[in-house]
């Protein structure tokens, strides 16, 4: 069986402002195998683009798949784009869960019941209207977006407007002389963690900051792609986001997480800009870990598939065989 692929232009219902910079749309690929899906998403900020996919897939488009046999043909992948890698591997598992007819999460052996609450993203905006928009959520996980602008007043609005958990997120946007400025004065609102506070690749710098103690923990992110990596940021850091764009996929998903609890460090599930095809296939893992950020979905305005239902910040898998995604129709 041949793969074929889609083209999606994603819209959101405001605008994804983060230190990386700012958009209204993300330009994903869906990928179909069988009768699976699966999807890549165009992340700027990774070096991946909507292009950049579909030249990788059309690459490989002619290769025969069959959904029993996993390891090999997806280890033989030239390497390229982690997203349409992503895409493949999430329709060859969503494939062989229909070919068994039970949901990825028990093919896992993971009870969905047991996944952590899902936090909600406050982009960077003026104070006032982050603000407004974490009172208006309702949500009782919120991640908040720094990076850009006043940080400290930023916290603090949505600190006075919302009694949730609060997480930070300097997507790489912080010198170190910063983050050691900053942190400290974070704990007071009740801080989790500090996810990406350098830039991408400073990982002495992140074991620099991790040794002064400063009072909340640190998570990579950007800097985290696969299991290799997670192992070089021992000692580093307290935890690691694991995201199916950047390790291309379940496989590389479930030894990233595994790794990462070796060496005692916790865990985040979380997502890029995607549908809810591609945050399904992240939540079947999320029984693994101790957050997750899989508030997609609820950011987009033409979401084109079902499958995670949101209860507040609490998703319920579906129980059909695979991802357990369905296409809406028009």
């Amino acid at each position: 069986m041949k793969l074929t692929y889609e083209p999606f232009t994603l819209n959101l219902k405001t605008t994804w402002r983060i230190a990386h910079g700012a958009s209204n749309q993300r330009h994903n690929v869906f990928v179909k195998i069988g009768a699976g899906y699966g999807e890549g998403a165009g992340v700027p900020h990774h070096d991946e683009s909507q292009a950049g996919i579909i030249a990788y897939l059309e690459s490989v488009a002619e290769r025969e798949w069959e959904p029993f046999n996993l390891e090999e043909p997806l280890t033989a992948l030239p390497p390229g784009s982690s997203s349409a890698r992503c895409a493949i591997d999430l329709a060859l598992h969503d494939w062989l869960g229909q070919q068994l007819g039970q949901p990825l999460y028990r093919l896992l052996g993971l009870d969905p019941t047991k996944m952590p609450l899902t936090s909600y993203t406050i982009t960077i905006e003026e104070p006032a209207v982050m603000a407004e928009r974490a009172k208006n959520s309702g949500m009782p996980v919120l991640k908040i977006k720094l990076g850009l602008g006043d940080d400290l007043a930023a916290v603090r609005a949505v600190r006075e407007a919302s009694s949730a958990r609060l997480h930070v997120d300097a997507n790489a946007g912080w010198t170190r002389e910063q983050a050691a400025d900053i942190i400290p004065r974070l704990v007071e609102f009740g801080i989790e963690f500090v996810e990406q506070p350098l830039p991408i690749g400073d990982i002495e710098g992140l074991r620099w900051l991790h040794a002064q103690k400063l009072g909340l923990p640190i998570f990579a992110d950007e800097n985290v792609k696969t299991a290799r990596d997670v192992a070089a940021h021992a000692g580093a850091v307290d935890g690691v986001v694991v995201k199916l764009s950047k390790t291309a996929g379940i496989r590389e998903a479930l030894r990233a997480i595994h790794t990462a609890r070796a060496l005692d460090m916790q865990v985040m599930i979380g997502s890029m800009v995607e549908t809810t095809l591609a945050v399904t296939a992240a939540a079947h893992l999320a029984p693994l870990c101790d957050y997750a950020d899989l508030d997609g979905p609820l950011l987009l305005s033409n979401d084109p598939f079902w499958g995670v239902v949101y209860e507040g910040a609490r998703m319920i898998l579906p129980d059909r065989p695979g991802l357990g995604v369905s296409r809406k129709t028009p």
